[in-house]
């Protein structure tokens, strides 16, 4: 898992990712699957997920769409080009509209030509180009928080498939263990030292095995199809190395996890919208200011050979009173985001509270069960299945050293799986790596 903890570092240091995901995607991903039961490492899952998975794919995308805003914003006014024609004829009934006796035209045709534009006042379009930038900021973290949650969704769902193929392991050994009784009171029975009842219960408890190891094998191809979705090609024909289960990374104090998890992408994403909301409202306090409206142009009357200069502005009227609940709601939506963020950051203290601690018992767990308790209960399965052989003890007695030792493996899977998965959620909240190196815990 040491991809996963260089990752994570690299999201949170650089603070820009496509340069991490090319180098991600350097990796053969295509090659991972070229044959039929390739082993599939965690490296090779992530390559292959933060290279086809579509939801990364859309960022490309909305980064082209905010290059095309932000050439709109920094454009200027436009120029807008005008153009009038009036065309006037005079009834000689009509002695009020008659033309001068002495102009030979009974028909006057006028043509007005103007440019009119806008000067727009309190620094606009630099307030759109800021809004447009800190939409990129904010694209930019919300992709890091993006990464960083499929990263940790790969961790987990890796770590699912080598549980069920650790559980699919120990299902066999439970089935192989129900043979070896079945065959130890048999042997009791033919010999009339045991009731034939026992036998019609061991052969049971082996039916029983082996429908739990069917369960368990489509658990397993359950998890193997939810890992490879990740990457748009659901697949059961691979393999994973299922001592990765027990390699765990030392942990940090919970002190020192909570001041790297303020600074994850998710809590960092704040910032991004803190600023896109002071530039919003920069931008509607910007709109307050009216903008000045002007035209220039020519009227031409060939008729009488008359041409005039045209020349005026426009500007609107109480332009900050209309836009005061525009400014009041951009003010709003910024005091939100701070409120937002300390919500978060309260939500995030319990949160990673539960994930340390819980990691610390699932380790507990883990290394008592493995140090203490298994090995105990096999060399008391073994003892107890010498004295059945033997007669001194009973099949319950069997039974019940049996299952516990199986119980107790059981247990240590279970809890390998939750040391990793709590180890994720770590790692996710503070956005980086538990350890420098893992240790390696032996079966």
């Amino acid at each position: 898992m040491d991809l996963f903890r260089t990752l994570i570092a690299s999201v949170i240091r650089c603070r820009a990712l496509w340069p991490l995901l090319a180098a991600v995607l350097c990796l053969p991903a295509q090659s991972v699957f070229a044959q039929k039961g390739d082993l599939l490492t965690l490296p090779d899952a992530i390559g292959l997920t933060l290279a086809q998975n579509p939801e990364l794919a859309v960022f490309p995308l909305q980064k082209r769409g905010l290059d095309g805003a932000g050439q709109t914003a920094a454009l200027k006014p436009a120029l807008e080009l005008g153009v009038e024609t009036e065309y006037k004829h005079f009834n000689e009934s009509n002695s009020d509209n008659a033309p001068d006796p002495e102009d030979d035209a009974d028909n006057e045709f006028e043509l007005t030509v103007t440019l009119s534009s806008v000067i727009e006042l309190g620094s606009k379009r630099m307030a759109r180009v800021d809004v447009v930038n800190a939409q990129r900021d904010l694209l930019i973290a919300d992709e890091q928080a993006k990464a960083l949650d499929l990263l940790a969704e790969v961790i987990r769902r890796y770590t699912q498939v080598l549980a069920a193929q650790e559980l699919v392991v120990l299902a066999k050994e439970k089935v192989s263990l129900a043979r070896e009784t079945l065959s130890a009171v048999s042997t009791r029975v033919s010999a009339a030292a045991s009731p034939v009842s026992e036998r019609l219960r061991a052969e049971s408890a082996l039916a029983k095995a082996l429908l739990a190891e069917e369960g368990d094998q489509s658990m397993l191809v359950y998890y193997k199809l939810a890992l490879s979705a990740l990457w748009g090609q659901p697949a059961q024909d691979y393999l994973v190395d299922s001592s990765e289960l027990y390699r765990f990374e030392p942990g940090a104090s919970f002190d020192v996890l909570y001041v790297q998890a303020q600074e994850n992408p998710a809590i960092a994403r704040f910032a991004s919208e803190e600023r896109l909301q002071a530039s919003q409202l920069r931008l509607t306090q910007a709109n307050s200011r009216p903008d000045v409206g002007w035209y220039a142009g020519l009227r031409v009357n060939p008729a009488v050979n008359e041409t005039a200069v045209l020349a005026g502005f426009n500007v609107p009227l109480f332009g900050a009173k209309r836009n005061r609940g525009a400014v009041i709601t951009a003010m709003t939506e910024l005091d939100e985001v701070v409120l937002r963020r300390e919500a978060a950051l309260l939500q995030l203290y319990p949160q990673l509270y539960l994930a340390v601690t819980s990691r610390e018992q699932a380790l507990g767990r883990v290394s008592t069960l493995q140090d203490a308790v298994i090995p105990k209960l096999r060399q008391a399965l073994n003892e107890v299945d010498r004295a059945y052989r033997r007669g001194r003890d009973s099949y319950v007695d069997l039974i019940s050293a049996r299952e516990e030792l199986l119980d107790a493996k059981r247990a240590r899977i279970e809890a390998a799986r939750s040391v990793l998965l709590f180890g994720a959620e770590i790692e996710q909240l503070t956005a980086s790596p538990l350890g420098s190196a893992g240790v390696d815990s032996s079966k």
